[in-house]
C-alpha cells in the first residue's frame, strides 16, 4: 500500500519533473509529447534512442535534458574508428607502481549521450550491452559499479542513411524507449528562429535538479501500484508481438518489464499513485516499436513496426475498472517515428 510519505514524493516528483520538462522546453520549441517521454524513461530507470533525420534537435535535446539536470554528462562521438575501450576505459601499465591503473572510458557518467550511434562498428556498439543492462562495467576481470541514476541518451540517423551500422537486435532490446522528434511546426520554426537565432539557448541553461533528486523521484515512482489486470493487459500486448503474422521477431520479456516501469512513470507524471490502462496504451509504440522485425512479406507491403504494434492495441480488449474487458480504442503515443513528418496519431 502506498503510504502518506510516497504520496508526498509523488507530490515532490511532479513539482520536479515540471521544472525540468519547462526547462528543456526552453530549447526544444513545439514537441512537449517528446519531452515528456523523455522524463518518463529517466525516472523508470531506461535508456531513451533518439531516431530522426539530421538537423530536427536530437542532440539538443539529449544535452538539454542533461544540462537541466546536475549530474555528471559525458557525450561519445561514435565515428567508425571508434573503439570499446574508448568507452570503457582501459588499464594502463603504472611503471613506478609496477601495477595495472584503470582508466575509466567516456561510460562513467551519470548522464551519457551517444551521438550517431550508428555510427560505430558493431564491435564498439556491444561495450555498451553490460553497462546499459546491469549498470557495470567488468574490464581485465574487474567489475566497476556505474553512478547512480545512469542514463544513455544515444541518438542516430535511420539506417538507410549512408555510412551507417543498424543496431543489432541486443543493443535495441535494451532501451526503453525509441522517439522521433519530427520536424516542428511553422510556428514553433519561426519561434526557433527567434530564440536560436543569436546564440544557443544551451549557454544559458542552468541545473533545476540535482543528481539525489532524481534519485529519490526514481524511488517514488517504484511506489506507483499497478493492478493486476494492468499488468496481465501488458503481457497480453507484448504477447501478442510473437504471434503476429507481419512480424518474425516479437518482443522479449525485457520489452514487457520496460512497458510497466515506463507506465508507473507516466503515472507518477501525472500525480498518480497508481497506473493505468491508458498509460500502457500511450507508451506501447515508443517501447515495443524498435524491438520488433517485420517480415520480408510485411516490408514489401510497407508496413511498419509502429503500425503493428497500434494494430496490437485496436485488437487487444482493454481491462476496465471493474475487472472486465473493454473494447480497444485508438491510442496516443508520442514521438512515434515519421521521418518527414510530424506523428499524427489519434488520442484518446
Amino acid at each position: 500500500m502506498t503510504t502518506y510519505d510516497d504520496r508526498a514524493s509523488l507530490t515532490d516528483l511532479t513539482t520536479t519533473a515540471e521544472r525540468v520538462r519547462r526547462s528543456v522546453e526552453g530549447v526544444i520549441e513545439g514537441k512537449p509529447e517528446v519531452v515528456r517521454l523523455s522524463l518518463t524513461v529517466l525516472l523508470a530507470e531506461g535508456h531513451l534512442l533518439i531516431e530522426d533525420v539530421p538537423g530536427v534537435g536530437k542532440t539538443m535535446l539529449a544535452k538539454a535534458l542533461a544540462r537541466s539536470i546536475d549530474c555528471s554528462v559525458r557525450r561519445i562521438q561514435f565515428t567508425p574508428d571508434l573503439l570499446p575501450s574508448d568507452i570503457t576505459g582501459v588499464s594502463i601499465f603504472d611503471q613506478q607502481r609496477r601495477d595495472f591503473e584503470f582508466k575509466p572510458g567516456a561510460i562513467f557518467a551519470q548522464i551519457v549521450i551517444g551521438d550517431e550511434i550508428n555510427r560505430a562498428s558493431p564491435k564498439t556498439q556491444s561495450a555498451l550491452l553490460e553497462s546499459m543492462e546491469e549498470r557495470q562495467v567488468t574490464i581485465d576481470g574487474h567489475t566497476y559499479e556505474l553512478p547512480d541514476p545512469f542514463m544513455v541518451v544515444a541518438t542516430q540517423n535511420p539506417v538507410e542513411m549512408e555510412g551507417t551500422y543498424p543496431l543489432p537486435e541486443a543493443q535495441r532490446d535494451r532501451f526503453m524507449a525509441r522517439v522521433s522528434i519530427g520536424y516542428p511546426s511553422a510556428e514553433a520554426e519561426l519561434q526557433m528562429l527567434d530564440v536560436h537565432g543569436g546564440a544557443s539557448p544551451l549557454d544559458d541553461l542552468q541545473p533545476v535538479a540535482h543528481a539525489h533528486d532524481i534519485v529519490k523521484l526514481i524511488d517514488a515512482v517504484r511506489t506507483v501500484h499497478v493492478a493486476e489486470s494492468v499488468r496481465r493487459y501488458a503481457v497480453q500486448l507484448v504477447a501478442a508481438t510473437r504471434q503476429h503474422p507481419d512480424l518474425r521477431l516479437g518482443a522479449s520479456p525485457r520489452a514487457t518489464l520496460h512497458l510497466l516501469r515506463a507506465a508507473k512513470a507516466s503515472a507518477a507524471l501525472s500525480g498518480r499513485e497508481y497506473a493505468l490502462p491508458d498509460d500502457v496504451q500511450a507508451l506501447a509504440v515508443a517501447v515495443l516499436a524498435h524491438r520488433l522485425l517485420l517480415t520480408a512479406q510485411a516490408q514489401l507491403n510497407r508496413r511498419t513496426a509502429e503500425q503493428v504494434v497500434l494494430d496490437i492495441l485496436q485488437r487487444t480488449p482493454v481491462p476496465t475498472s471493474g475487472g472486465a474487458a473493454a473494447p480497444a480504442q485508438p491510442p496516443h503515443h508520442p514521438g512515434t517515428p515519421v521521418y518527414g513528418r510530424q506523428p499524427g496519431a489519434r488520442r484518446l
